[in-house]
């Protein structure tokens, strides 16, 4: 059936190069000329097949005029008016009769003797034709000619005779015309009656080639053969016409045919191929200056006649390659108008005229003898055509004929006439389900009985020898056994536990890409997957009907450990039917099981369920065509309903080896949710660093090139021979009968002549094939020359059920004969039952796996490692049987060469797919082109072999009973290098013995799947062949008409396969598609067939279309596609694990987890009880910071490089951030149904601050949602104050607080998401951003109130945000005051406490002393509520609670006094006149708390309650980034760099002067501060701030305030004096109240150079400190930065 071409296609135009053709062929002396077909088109083609879903109809027939016609513009036509009272309606006559064709159908007509009757198009009713009668002399022949001058005819609805003009005659039928009437152009149609006597519309007529129409028809007369044709045979004869003369069968005049007319055939193949080539895209239609035209009728028939001349005697034609080659030569006829359309047009070559057509066809003909042979120039008629064609068949003049191609003017029938393609060509029009219908008729009827008698006679003339060989061999099997079952004594160990699978690294990269995609599908914002909201996860895998399929997912769910992952199971290991509950076969019983699924889904909100659809290309029919017997439509029905579509939790994974027939023009499956195995081809696999190779149909074509050994993949001529020679024999049977009833001939002609039980065995050779004998012989002796028995599987593939049952049986029957029953064992693989072998065989599998339980059998063909079998595997299509690595022939020679499709035939050679070590592969590199072929090499599922087979990596192989195979015994050790089998065999040890339990793993399949065993031992048998030979790929057997078309490539160097239709279920768009290209990766394949395959009307996808849109993909849909046994089932059994890990992972959150520090010599009773202020800092984040000095204590020296966190699970009261966006969160985001979402209004605000020295104006943005927490001067207006409760005002579900949260770099990461940790709380939470980063905080967070700080503010800190919150709040409570007097009310009764959270806090507990203590989550509605109701909280000025810890907090004071940090509870009211530094950047809170408490303010921690803090790496306002002002300079300065000295040339940096200031001190102040490093008892006097001058250097903190609360520093001597802008307050009689060491640091702070000198004039600090001009500073700033400075001198 396939054709290799040679030779390249000429780039001259086609017509060019035929007519030199033919003249030098007129000139040439040979008798056969060279055939013109050769020089053009013979580079070899992709087959591309089309169903031919283009047709045209009656009403795209051409209203040309006669040909003789001048191209004038047609003449005005004026109709004579008709006569008073005549009726003039459309399709009646003036007498009113009717002439409809529609309502004369069933009327009795008087037609005259010569009289035809004819349709006429009525231009206003192009519906319906009018029915008359004509002349046949003025109507023209089939050719188009000797029709007279003139018109007669007659009114068939009145009945009035004799109009001679047909200008008359359209007046009486009121065509009602426009232009002249013509009778070559309104007279379309004969008319003629059917079988049931009704009038319908026939052939065109043919005026001179108008009214072209194409069809094509099958003939197959078989009925009794003469006497004299007996020599040729009785045999199907393919008749393939295109008529151009078109009669409604589609048959025309045809001759009377004797015989059994009632198996004549149509067939549509021709005529989808020529009207699909002459249908042409909408480009090309008004192309440049002058339309391109598609091919003539005349071109497309001389074209077919090359093309069948090229033909070998054994190939049959291909409507695919039939169709290229149109493409081609219509592309190299317009190859200058596509490319230069838009420059002046040459005049193109003379085009094929009709005259011309029958000499040049029979000219092409003349080169290939009688192959073909066309009758043209004396052929009046196409039934004088067939009328020759049917004599000569009957004659025997056709026998060397393959062809007759019969050509008048106006048509062409091609006949069949060779025997091989009449029975190719109608077989092929069947469908796969009724070839195999017939196949089970034709058995089940008999009618195959006399050829497998006459198949059973041959090599059976021994028949008593083989009687006898059965007796004889009953000691022989006696001894066998006695044998084995010693043997198994000797080969049993201990059971060792299950071990799960270990996931190769490639594998685990596809399951992160798959769960990247799910990612990216919550991500996005349409809101199709909320994976916050879900808790764990659940799945259910769907497989094909196929039991063994089953059963191995199965094995793979129970070994993969996903059920412990997922937490479904607690025990070690799943039972075989906690596993069989997420498995489930596609029949009619799925339905129950997904239904339980849905309703399951319906009630667990909080389960995400993923539907994995395995070997996804099965079934794609749709649900409407569904039957109850074929049970097709199954998956449509099932996965496509809208309960599953639409429901939010279920998400669906496709997963195939063959994505095409889901790759659609109205597919479901969106491109972007497509996930490609890593590809060979593009070097994607060696990033993986894997062991193996995969080696798969690529691999097995390059074998057939390398020539160095024999290609593994092959056809067998012997047996070609064999089954031509019978299909001619026996010419009514089904091919398949044949060839399989052939081929098991051969198996058991094989079987007696390899047993050595017959003698003369030798004579038995010629009935069977070397390529069987071999086959057989390998099968027999690899287990008898092993001492373990170990031996190969034989993949025998037949189809059908009833065949292969039938094979089953003979030879299971002759194996019986020869007394083999315990050499090998012949299984049937029926999908529609389980695995099912003898007990011997079971038993030996037990003792090679180790197995002790009783009960146990093999379920799945993987478990069939090392028996010796044959598998004969049925079913009209794989379902994804894996099969082990001892597999070692293929034998695919029976498998149907009628249905050419791309999965088809990938899927059938996918089982030889296979995964070798990298090293030992065999010596042939795949071409380029295998990326092309990773779904090609795709074996028939994706239930595939999962499993690395490298033993070095211990890895195990899932079998139930979890066991490793015994590998052969061995006296001696063997050289690892010649005889281990490398890809599973570990170094071997010195000595023969079992591996013991400890070290024992079991292997794999011949893949990578689980399931399979290899040899594992430390000394294998040279004798064992399974051992030597495991790492080698299969070899695959073909029928030779398949390989010669797999084999073959097409112009761009793919195997024609590759280009075949993808699936049955799929057409072609267009035929003027681009080729598949060699270098397309495996996305652009996808959208290669998304743009030029549609759905036919029976896929599943054909229904999935919406009207104004390009595409319908369902949001929760995922395909994942890669190469059969490549371990697909494992990637996607490990993506749920690491999917439930993701979701687990989701709900915990990372918590700083550090016990308080410095507690150790502090914490004692008395204190606690007069609860002294607490200096000393015991957050661990302040761990590295200078020390605060207190009286009696020594800070700890242990820095900690990494501070300590823990992974916890949310609660439900935890805050979120933008990722989390539950049904319950809609509301609080911004899906409020009153507002529309984003409504909200930037509000100005503005005041003054006397240390803002200037008016602040601030924005607000607020939501329409959240304006009634403000007051406006009227509604709309502007923005007066937010309001604020009253301290008497209380409510349970109200926080009167308002909540500030600075924030900068955390619009996605920052917890502001507070709606359940307030636990539905009414509460104001307020943004505080910087000006740059407003947009993005508002997109992400559309609903929350933001306060936008000025645009000075920009580059500040921390201390700046709480800076201006602060003194907002205290200038809004003064507004709040003033409404409220003048509403009359008290202005005191204010409330006056604001919150000021860390952007990271994520949760809050609480301790609950009944219980332990034990600390437990609470909402922060209830942290809040609790603080708030304090009694003589407006006495506090300063309020917060402790971090969380894991460490159990052991303190019984509920309440202390000391530094607070993260969540604060502020009183602006009494802390009035003490600010936060706003220029700060660091450790802002410790200098704000520790002024705070100098001035008398009472500062409380509510020690019951602590808060969470979630570790965020990305953002915060520790994020600082010190660069350079040039930037072409490096941007890598040390701390060294950021100070200077005054007017000096230095490197400046674009940094705050403050924070470059505040970093030099942290990490310098060791040199700056020499005798205050590590000198705790002498520390540095700090005055009115604290600064951080490193974790070496202890401050001292006192506030130079009248009345302020100072440490005692009586007797202490200071190390050093840190003065930092120094105001009034600080005097020299101040400073002379503190003692100095000798050598002491000075160091003072001010603004600029003047205000330094004068600070140190005022203070008098001349006189006891000595100043160097050297000693003075400036941080590394330009003047316009405006740079602090600091001079710094020595105590004397």
């Amino acid at each position: 059936m396939g054709n290799s071409y040679a030779g390249q296609l000429r780039t001259t135009r086609f017509e060019e190069v035929l007519h030199n053709s033919i003249e030098a062929s007129l000139r040439s002396n040979t008798v056969i000329p060279r055939p013109v077909f050769s020089q053009l088109y013979l580079e070899t083609e992709q087959s591309l097949a089309h169903d031919g879903g283009l047709s045209r109809t009656e009403n795209d027939d051409e209203d040309d005029e006669d040909g003789s016609e001048t191209n004038s513009p047609p003449i005005p036509y004026q109709m004579k008016p008709p006569p008073d009272g005549c009726c003039t309606t459309d399709g009646f006559c003036q007498a009113g009769r009717d002439l409809r064709l529609s309502s004369m159908t069933s009327d009795s007509l008087d037609v005259p003797p010569g009289f035809l009757l004819v349709g006429i198009k009525s231009p206003s009713l192009p519906e319906t034709l009018l029915v008359c009668a004509v002349d046949r002399r003025f109507l023209p022949d089939e050719r188009g000619r000797h029709a007279l001058l003139g018109f007669s005819g007659n009114c068939t609805g009145c009945g009035e005779k004799g109009f001679r003009y047909f200008t008359e005659f359209s007046n009486h039928i009121n065509l009602k015309l426009s232009t002249q009437p013509k009778k070559q152009k309104h007279l379309k149609y004969h008319l003629y009656r059917n079988n049931q006597g009704a009038l319908v519309k026939g052939a065109p007529i043919c005026w001179r080639g108008h009214g072209k129409s194409i069809v094509s028809i099958a003939f197959t007369p078989t009925g009794k053969c003469p006497e004299h044709s007996m020599a040729s045979g009785c045999h199907h004869v393919f008749i393939s016409c295109i008529c151009l003369h078109l009669i409604d069968t589609g048959h025309g005049s045809l001759p009377q045919l004797t015989g059994n007319v009632s198996e004549v055939l149509v067939s549509s193949l021709l005529q989808s191929c020529y009207l699909s080539s002459q249908v042409l895209p909408r480009v090309y239609q008004h192309y440049g200056p002058s339309p391109i035209q598609p091919l003539s009728t005349e071109m497309q028939i001389l074209l077919t006649v090359y093309y069948l001349v090229q033909l070998g005697p054994d190939q049959v034609p291909l409507i695919e390659d039939l169709e290229q080659i149109f493409m081609r030569s219509w592309r190299e006829s317009h190859l200058s108008e596509i490319r230069q359309y838009q420059q002046p047009q040459t005049p193109s070559q003379q085009p094929l005229t009709p005259s011309q057509l029958p000499w040049l066809a029979q000219l092409a003909a003349s080169s290939c003898g009688e192959g073909v042979v066309v009758l043209g120039e004396q052929i009046r008629s196409l039934a004088q055509g067939l009328e020759q064609t049917f004599s000569r068949l009957m004659e025997g003049r056709l026998k060397n004929t393959n062809y007759v191609v019969i050509i008048v003017t106006a048509c062409i029938f091609v006949c069949a006439a060779g025997k091989h393609q009449c029975r190719a060509l109608a077989e092929t029009m069947y469908s796969p389900c009724e070839g195999l219908k017939e196949i089970n008729h034709q058995l089940s009827t008999g009618v195959a009985q006399e050829l497998i008698h006459f198949c059973n006679s041959l090599g059976q003339g021994d028949n008593d020898k083989v009687s006898k060989a059965h007796t004889a061999q009953k000691i022989h099997s006696h001894t066998v056994r006695k044998t084995h079952t010693v043997l198994k004594r000797e080969l049993r160990v201990p059971k060792t536990p299950v071990q799960w699978r270990e996931v190769r690294s490639i594998q685990l990269a596809v399951a992160r890409k798959l769960l990247s995609h799910v990612c990216a599908i919550a991500d996005s914002s349409t809101q199709n997957l909320d994976l916050g909201s879900f808790d764990r996860v659940s799945f259910l895998i769907l497989v094909p009907p196929s039991e063994v399929t089953f059963q191995q997912t199965v094995l793979h769910v129970r070994s993969s450990g996903v059920l412990q992952e997922l937490g479904t199971l607690d025990q070690e290991c799943a039972s075989q039917r906690e596993a069989e509950h997420y498995v489930v076969k596609m029949d009619q019983s799925a339905q129950a099981q997904i239904d339980n699924l849905i309703q399951e889904a319906q009630s667990n909100t909080y389960t995400l369920y993923i539907l994995v659809h395995d070997h996804a290309h099965w079934d794609i029919s749709s649900a409407s065509y569904n039957t109850s017997d074929s049970g097709s439509g199954l998956v449509d029905q099932l996965l496509n309903s809208r309960r599953v579509r639409d429901a939010p939790n279920i998400l669906i994974l496709h997963v195939t080896s063959f994505p095409f027939a889901l790759q659609t023009q109205y597919t479901r499956i969106s491109p972007y949710n497509e996930i490609h195995w890593p590809s060979a081809f593009s070097n994607d696999v060696d990033l993986y660093h894997e062991k193996t190779r995969y080696f798969g149909v690529s691999e097995l074509l390059e074998s057939t090139r390398s020539g160095s050994s024999l290609p593994l993949m092959r056809h067998d001529s012997s047996f070609e021979s064999m089954a031509s020679a019978l299909e001619e024999r026996f010419p009514k049977l089904h091919s398949a009968v044949i060839r399989t009833t052939v081929l098991i001939q051969h198996y058991c002609v094989a079987l007696m002549a390899a047993s050595g039980r017959i003698s003369g065995s030798h004579n038995l050779h010629k009935h069977t094939s070397v390529e069987t004998l071999e086959i057989v012989q390998s099968l027999l002796t690899a287990a008898q020359q092993c001492p373990a028995r170990h031996g190969h599987m034989v993949l025998l593939r037949i189809p059908s059920l009833a065949l292969a049952a039938w094979a089953h049986r003979r030879l299971s029957k002759v194996r019986r004969q020869l007394g083999l029953e315990e050499s090998f064992e012949i299984i049937l693989g029926n999908p529609n039952q389980p695995l099912n072998i003898g007990q011997t065989f079971t038993d030996q599998i037990k003792t090679w796996q180790q197995i002790q339980d009783s009960e146990w059998i093999p379920r799945t063909y993987l478990e069939l490692e090392a028996l010796p079998c044959i598998l004969i595997l049925s079913g009209a299509e794989p379902l994804g049987e894996s099969l082990p690595r001892s597999l070692k022939y293929c034998d695919l020679r029976v498998i149907s060469c009628s249905y050419l499709q791309r999965t088809t035939l990938e899927q059938e050679l996918g089982l030889a797919a296979y995964l070798v070590k990298e090293e030992s592969r065999p010596p042939h590199d795949p071409g380029p082109g295998s990326d092309l072929l990773e779904s090609d090499a795709e074996k028939l599922s994706s239930t595939d072999n999962e499993e690395e087979e490298e033993g070095q990596e211990n890895e195990d192989s899932p079998l139930s009973s979890s066991q490793q195979l015994q590998s052969c015994p061995d006296s001696g050790a063997l050289d690892p290098l010649s005889a281990q089998p490398v890809s599973q065999l570990q170094t071997p040890s010195p000595q023969a013995q079992p591996l013991p339990p400890t070290q024992s793993r079991r292997q794999h399949s011949k893949s990578t799947s689980s399931g399979s065993l290899s040899p594992r031992s430390s000394s294998p048998h040279l004798s064992c062949s399974w051992a030597r030979g495991v790492s080698r790929p299969p070899s695959v057997l073909l029928p030779r008409a398949l390989c010669d078309i797999i084999m073959a490539s097409d112009s761009s160097g793919l195997p024609r396969c590759t280009s075949f239709l993808p699936h049955m279920s799929v057409a072609w768009a267009s035929s003027f598609r681009p080729l598949l290209s060699k270098m397309m990766t495996c996305t652009e394949q996808s959208l290669y067939y998304r743009q030029w395959t549609a759905p036919r009307s029976h896929h599943m996808d054909s229904s999935n279309r919406t009207e104004g849109r390009s595409d319908n993909f369902h949001p929760r849909r995922l395909l994942l596609s890669g190469p059969p046994q490549v371990g697909k089932t494992g990637a996607y059994l490990h993506f749920l694990g690491i999917l439930s890990r993701m979701l687990i992972r989701l709900m915990e959150v990372d918590i700083y987890d550090e016990e308080d520090v410095n507690y150790s010599q502090y914490i004692c009773s008395n204190i606690m009880k007069t609860m002294p202020f607490d200096y000393t800092l015991h957050d661990p984040k302040y761990d590295d910071i200078s020390a605060v000095y207190c009286p009696g204590y020594r800070p700890s020296e242990d820095v900690y490089l990494r501070r300590r966190t823990s992974r916890i699970k949310l609660s439900k009261y935890a805050a979120y951030n933008t990722y989390h966006h539950c049904e319950q969160c809609h509301q609080y985001l911004g899906f409020n149904p009153r507002y529309q979402m984003y409504e909200s209004t930037l509000h100005a605000f503005t005041f003054t601050h006397l240390l803002l020295g200037e008016e602040i104006q601030l924005y607000f943005i607020i939501p329409k949602s959240k304006e009634h927490y403000f007051s406006f001067s009227q509604p709309g207006g502007q923005l007066e104050s937010m309001r604020l409760p009253l301290i008497s005002d209380w409510s349970p579900d109200c926080i009167k607080s308002p909540i500030f949260t600075p924030t900068t770099g955390r619009h996605e990461h920052g917890l502001f998401n507070l709606y359940h940790a307030m636990d539905g709380a009414s509460h104001l939470h307020i943004l505080v951003v910087k000006e740059y980063e407003m947009a993005v905080y508002k997109k992400y967070w559309p609903n929350h109130i933001m306060l936008v700080l000025p645009t000075v503010f920009n580059g500040t800190g921390i201390g700046a945000a709480h800076f201006l919150i602060k003194e907002l709040s205290y200038h809004n409570l003064e507004l709040e005051r003033s409404r409220r007097l003048e509403g009359g009310g008290p202005a005191v009764d204010v409330w006056p406490f604001i919150i000021l959270a860390d952007d990271s806090c994520v949760m809050f507990n609480t301790v609950d002393l009944d219980a332990g203590p034990t600390e437990h989550a609470v909402s922060l509605k209830q942290v809040l509520q609790h603080m708030e109701a304090c009694p003589d909280l407006a006495n506090y000025g300063l309020c917060g609670i402790r971090k969380w810890s894991s460490q159990t907090y052991d303190s019984e004071e509920p309440f202390s006094r000391g530094h607070l940090h993260d969540f604060l509870l502020l009183n602006v009211d009494r802390s009035q006149n003490i600010q936060y530094d706003q220029n700060r950047f660091t450790c802002h809170d410790v200098d704000f708390t520790l002024r705070l408490h100098s001035a008398g303010l009472l500062v409380c921690r509510f020690n019951s309650f602590s808060v969470m803090k979630k570790q965020i790496a990305i953002g915060g306002y520790k994020t600082f980034i010190i660069k350079t002002k040039m930037t072409d300079v490096p941007t890598s300065v040390g701390p060294s760099q950021y100070i200077c000295a005054p007017d000096s040339k230095h490197l400046f940096l674009a940094t705050p002067a403050q924070l470059l200031l505040e970093k030099y001190l942290q990490h310098t102040s060791q040199k700056l501060f020499p005798l205050s490093t590590k000198n705790y008892a002498h520390p540095v006097l700090s005055v009115d701030c604290y600064l951080n001058l490193g974790p070496e250097v202890t401050v001292c903190f006192v506030s130079s305030r009248p009345h302020s609360v100072n440490i005692s520093t009586t007797g202490l001597l200071f190390s050093g004096l840190l003065l930092c802008f120094a105001d009034t307050f600080v005097t020299a009689g101040f400073l002379k109240k503190f003692t100095f060491l000798k050598g002491a640091t000075l160091c003072v702070i001010s603004a600029d150079r003047s205000s330094l000198r004068q600070t140190v004039g005022r203070l008098e600090l001349e006189e006891e400190w000595r100043f160097r001009l050297s000693d003075e500073f400036q941080t590394a700033n330009a003047k316009e930065d405006r740079p602090l400075f600091f001079l710094t001198g020595k105590h004397i």
